[in-house]
């Protein structure tokens, strides 16, 4: 199966009770790639994730938060190394998006991934083989198959 990288966003309105709809669609596309084994994601995924997940989920313990950041090691997270600025660059340079989002797309390609999962950047759009997927607009299953 396809390796998927999920971006922050995703794991924050996972644990967002202020978000319905957004915090279910987040929740069942973490539970397909656990089903699936095909969750990935970077160590700034997670470094992020822990900085808001106190300011977006006020009743989240930081226990809890550090039991999701040890649970999240089985995705394989990338780290953020010379190699992976070198590829941002480039993906900054090409495409002209953000340091930021160029850093993930760059983690994402290092971690072998044909989908990112976000909703940060366009529906759809591609960065050579690796393709951006809105987990608001597509269900799990019609990418996962």
């Amino acid at each position: 199966m396809a390796l998927v990288f999920v971006d922050t966003n995703v794991l924050l309105y996972e644990i967002d009770p202020t978000e319905g709809t957004k915090q279910e669609q987040a929740k069942a596309w973490i539970d397909s790639l656990w089903a699936t084994a095909t969750g990935r994601l970077g160590y700034q995924v997670l470094s992020e994730f822990a900085w808001n997940a106190a300011r977006i989920a006020p009743q989240t313990s930081g226990d809890a938060v550090r039991a999701k950041m040890r649970r999240y090691q089985v995705w394989q997270p990338v780290a953020v190394d010379g190699g992976v600025f070198e590829g941002a660059w480039a993906i900054q340079d090409r495409y002209g998006i953000s340091w930021w989002d160029a850093l993930i797309v760059a983690a994402a390609e290092v971690a072998g991934c044909e989908y990112l999962l976000t909703e940060d950047l366009q529906d759809g759009q591609q960065f050579g083989t690796l393709r951006v997927v809105d987990p608001f607009v597509h269900e799990p299953g019609a990418v996962l198959g």
